[in-house]
Formats: C-alpha cells, sequence, structure tokens
C-alpha cells in the first residue's frame, strides 16, 4: 500500500511540475532567474518530505501542490504587470561594458573577474575584449554582446577574401596586478611587457585596468582612467 501511495504522489507531482511550466511559458526553461531556482527547490523540498513521511496524506500533498502552484502563478501575474515587482524578484539587465568603457561598479555588483568574461567570451566565439562594444549580463546570469561594427561576421568566402588565422589573446595584468604565470606561459619577459605597455602610453601596470595580448594583433588595454561609472542597468 505504501509503495501505491508514494507512486500516487508521484505522479501528482510529475503532473502539477509540468502544469505549472506550461502555464508559465517555454522561455522559463531557457531563462532560469534566482527566483526560478527557489520555487523549484520548494518543490523538491514539498516532494521529498511527503515521499519519505506516511503521515502525509495524498490529500494533504495535493493541496501542498495547489497552493505551491497557484502562489508561483499569481507571483508572475503580478510581475507581469508592477515593474518594481519584477526588478526586486527577478532583477534586471546590469551593463558591463558600454562604448568599449568597462563598468566597474557593475562588474563589482555582479562579482565578476576579468578571467570570468573572457571565459563567457570565448563560449561565444570571441576571442578578445576589444571587439566588444557593449555588454550584458542578464538575470539568469548569462551575456548579451554587441560587437564593434568592424568585427561583426562577414564571411571571408563571401568576398572571395584569404582571410589569416587569429591567435588566441592571453590577459597579462588584471586590474592592476601582473600575471606572471601567462607570461612565462608565452615564452615572454616582464621587461617585454613593460616595454609593450610603454608604448600603448602607459608607464606604470597599476595603471591598467585590463591587458591582453595575441600574436597577431598586439596589446589591447583599457586603464582604470578608462573605465565608466554607471549605475549597472541597462538604459531603459
Amino acid at each position: 500500500m505504501d509503495y501505491l501511495i508514494n507512486g500516487m504522489k508521484l505522479v501528482i507531482g510529475l503532473i502539477t511540475f509540468m502544469v505549472v511550466i506550461r502555464l508559465l511559458g517555454k522561455k522559463h526553461l531557457a531563462e532560469m532567474t534566482p527566483y526560478d531556482i527557489i520555487y523549484l527547490i520548494m518543490f523538491g523540498g514539498i516532494l521529498e518530505e511527503t515521499l519519505y513521511d506516511n503521515k502525509i496524506s495524498i490529500w494533504m500533498f495535493l493541496f501542498s501542490m495547489v497552493v505551491w502552484a497557484t502562489a508561483i502563478f499569481a507571483i508572475e501575474k503580478l510581475v507581469a504587470k508592477f515593474d518594481p515587482l519584477r526588478i526586486l524578484l527577478k532583477g534586471e539587465p546590469d551593463q558591463l561594458i558600454s562604448n568599449g568603457k568597462i563598468n566597474r561598479k557593475a562588474f563589482k555588483k555582479n562579482q565578476l573577474e576579468m578571467e570570468q568574461i573572457r571565459t563567457m567570451l570565448r563560449q561565444q566565439g570571441i576571442f578578445s575584449l576589444r571587439e566588444v562594444r557593449d555588454m550584458y549580463i542578464e538575470p539568469g546570469g548569462q551575456i548579451s554582446i554587441n560587437p564593434f561594427a568592424r568585427y561583426k561576421s562577414v564571411v571571408a568566402d563571401d568576398l572571395d577574401l584569404n582571410k589569416k588565422e587569429e591567435e588566441p589573446s592571453v590577459l597579462l595584468i588584471d586590474e592592476g596586478a601582473l600575471k606572471t604565470e601567462v607570461l612565462h606561459a608565452i615564452g615572454k619577459s616582464e621587461q617585454w611587457l613593460r616595454e609593450g605597455i610603454g608604448e600603448e602610453g602607459y608607464n606604470n601596470v597599476k595603471e591598467i585596468l585590463y591587458c591582453e595580448w595575441s600574436e597577431t594583433d598586439g596589446f589591447f588595454i583599457k586603464g582604470f582612467a578608462d573605465t565608466k561609472e554607471m549605475n549597472g542597468h541597462q538604459p531603459s
């Protein structure tokens, strides 16, 4: 009998979950926010407690599922109508880079490091920060990128061009700190780096927020003076 009851509870939980996902729309499958994670954890907690506690009847479990589903649906409807509530529960995009300028306040707010950003860029096929005009981090943690026009895709075959292969870039200076292990990995010295940044107009590593280098494109540097202080949110 216990097996039958637990099986019925699992079926009820599965049906309730599928109904909620269906009502909320397919966008939730691709856009998970912290709020969405919380209600999924709640669902798991309710189901787990119900399965392992024989004192909780199917009717009590069904009541819990109905309340859970109704609360989620009601919150989603309210969020759609009231922007302040949407921002409170689901957040809003933060602009990390605007017209090539790094927004340090937005980086700190989202606890992001340069190497994390470089990883996220590589996942989108971008191997240098020099290509990025605007960058946003979405409430679900994904990044959206608007590249500079000169870096937007044009297929070389369409223009009958033999385009040279590009070497990936490496991060040499991160927020005023020299990454000596990266220098050693590419077989370069600190003297070479200091001469290189000197040619770009920088006399001290401490002046530099971000410095990358590649064999094909050379140095790309953003100094602390070349940043943008904004509130971090996407302009309305």
